[in-house]
């Protein structure tokens, strides 16, 4: 028969394990308390933007603006998760920020496409390479584990700007402006063959990719509608 002390389980092993899940525990916590300002400063961006569905293309920059004050904040809050979450493995946590980050991202594209951060005209399309220097953060890391814009969290706020746009060119035959949803049926287009190109193999990505083609067809509808009552832009 072994002996006592042989035959017990260390409690050294279980007190190793909750000093690791205390702290796992910290820095969930100093995340959450991270992200819950970028999500609640990115409300109040997509406020802002919301209120281009009610404004006249000659007059958006005073929405622009307003919008690109509040983004700036968002990049600072997204600069501190960045410090945080570089200290630790990114798949490990980065559920915990993947969906704030896409909405932030999306909030980025529509602004500049408005015209934001310098672009002046409308309906201009951000890469990532962009996004990811106006956040001051990489894109698509390889070479090391560290906090970084996914290739996933950009395209599904692409996709997002897509929705968003389709309904813009509703609204926008509404304010009395019927080349906006000329333009932003020609984007679409042009965003939908850019993903016809793309072979996905994340699920969520792939199915909501496959709503573009929806997207393309309300536009169009708005357009062939302003063409029967002949208010298409002669030019």
């Amino acid at each position: 028969m072994a002996a006592n002390g042989d035959a017990m389980i260390q409690t050294g092993i279980f007190e190793d394990l909750q000093r690791k899940i205390d702290e796992d525990t910290a820095v969930k916590d100093a995340l959450r308390d991270i992200v819950q300002s970028l999500e609640k400063q990115d409300r109040t961006t997509q406020s802002i933007l919301s209120r281009s569905h009610s404004t006249a293309t000659q007059d958006l920059q005073s929405v622009v603006k307003a919008a690109q004050t509040n983004i700036d904040k968002e990049i600072a809050t997204i600069q501190q998760l960045s410090e945080i979450a570089s200290k630790h493995p990114y798949y490990k946590f980065n559920y915990a920020w993947t969906r704030q980050m896409q909405d932030a991202c999306y909030s980025v594209l529509l602004c500049g496409w408005l015209g934001g951060f310098g672009k002046g005209a409308t309906g201009q399309l951000m890469t990532i390479e962009d996004v990811g220097s106006l956040m001051k953060v990489p894109v698509n890391l390889k070479d090391r584990d560290a906090f970084h814009l996914t290739i996933e969290e950009y395209l599904l706020a692409l996709i997002s700007l897509l929705e968003e746009l389709a309904r813009l060119a509703r609204n926008s035959v509404t304010l009395g402006d019927h080349r906006r949803p000329l333009q932003i049926a020609q984007f679409i287009k042009d965003v939908h063959a850019g993903f016809q190109i793309l072979n996905l193999k994340n699920d969520t990505l792939r199915k909501r990719s496959d709503g573009i083609k929806y997207r393309v067809k309300e536009v169009e509808d708005v357009v062939y509608d302003l063409s029967l009552r002949g208010l298409l832009p002669k030019d």
